[in-house]
């Protein structure tokens, strides 16, 4: 709250994005999945998922034309891990800078992702390139798709309660590289329309620790897992890859379970819904936003930053939430805010920030 003094939580000191270069309209995905899907394109009102998406670009990893000829499970994993060594590299480095942190200072390295495979994991390939300290607990989170970015971001200042002092952060999503060509469900099919490529990193340090001022501070985390709903949300692993899981219940569920879910969050922490005047939501899509709009009655634009991120960069599954908070971070904030984001499992992932007074 105004002029009140910030405890001793964990402090958001960097938070930098980035995408692969291949920057696509949205129209030129949609005339492409006449390729992609000539029987699913043969319906025109089916094309018709591309323009409701409210998508007008987004990167992608490859040239579009790349992703038309057939790939398979070995070729897309290869250039998951070129591609996302490039990315994570490079912004891992720009968030260290921001932040005044020298790379042997960094004690603990999180890496999230679910797109794809690496072994060994992307932390031990940015230990080595970026010369961080070897010593450094390395922490690689995949799985958790779209609530990786929330979750990830728990996990780091979680760690920084238990004693590390510098931890960086990096989250990494290749969403297009699971594009299985020919396949025509309507999950495949809407994936197409929604999913892209980007990254973050962002360097969380203890309180005391010299540097920039924080951008801000993290008060705690709240995790929940909805039994029996791991057909919602997911990836079936074929031969051509990851091949997407979507429900079309997922609004619904949001409707339905998300009021009472924030606020048990909030309850767990002492924060009266009331004081909360910033919502930083992973945009799953349109109707995701709205549904979650509807469950906790916000003002009309209390979510534009979803919206505009969405727009400009599609649905980058666990980084997609970290873009929208760079994006409220631009605007200045002020108070108490919830990060949240809903990924499988299923499961909601919510993180409670505190901006500068």
């Amino acid at each position: 709250m105004p002029g009140m003094s910030v405890p001793a939580f964990p402090a958001l000191r960097s938070l930098v994005t980035g995408t692969p270069p291949h920057v696509t309209p949205q129209s030129a995905v949609q005339e492409a999945a006449r390729t992609l899907f000539p029987r699913m394109a043969a319906r025109p009102s089916l094309l018709d998922v591309f323009g409701n998406a409210q998508i007008e670009s987004r990167a992608l990893a490859r040239p579009l034309e790349w992703y038309l000829s057939p790939r398979g499970f070995a070729e897309k994993n290869a250039v998951f891990i070129e591609e996302a060594r490039t990315l994570t590299r490079r912004l891992a480095a720009q968030a260290l800078a921001q932040a005044q942190v020298d790379p042997q200072d960094v004690d603990a390295v999180i890496v999230v992702n679910t797109s794809g495979l690496s072994t060994p994991s992307l932390d031990a390939d940015l230990i080595g390139a970026l010369g961080l300290n070897r010593h450094a607990a390395r922490m690689p989170i995949w799985g958790l798709g779209c609530a990786g970015g929330a979750a990830g971001l728990a996990r780091a200042a979680d760690l920084i309660r238990a004693g590390f002092r510098r931890v960086l952060f990096v989250a990494v999503e290749l969403c297009s590289l699971t594009l299985v060509k020919g396949d025509e469900s309507s999950s495949n099919f809407v994936g197409t329309a929604l999913f892209a490529d980007g990254g973050a990193a962002l360097v969380l340090t203890a309180p005391d620790v010299p540097g920039p001022p924080a951008l801000a501070h993290l008060h705690g985390a709240y995790s929940t897992l909805i039994e029996n709903s791991e057909d919602i949300m997911g990836w079936d692993v074929v031969d051509d890859g990851l091949k997407v899981r979507f429900s079309r219940d997922i609004p619904a569920l949001v409707r339905s379970m998300m009021r009472g879910n924030v606020e048990e969050a909030l309850t767990a922490h002492g924060w009266p819904r009331e004081d909360v005047g910033t919502f930083v939501v992973h945009p799953g899509g349109v109707k995701v936003l709205a549904a979650y709009e509807e469950a906790l009655s916000l003002p009309a634009g209390a979510l534009d930053s979803s919206r505009r991120v969405l727009r400009q960069y599609g649905n980058m599954s666990s980084v997609t939430v970290l873009f929208v908070l760079a994006e409220v971070l631009r605007a200045a904030p002020r108070g108490r805010a919830l990060l949240s984001a809903m990924g499988p499992g299923f499961s909601a992932e919510h993180v409670l920030l505190q901006f500068p007074a």
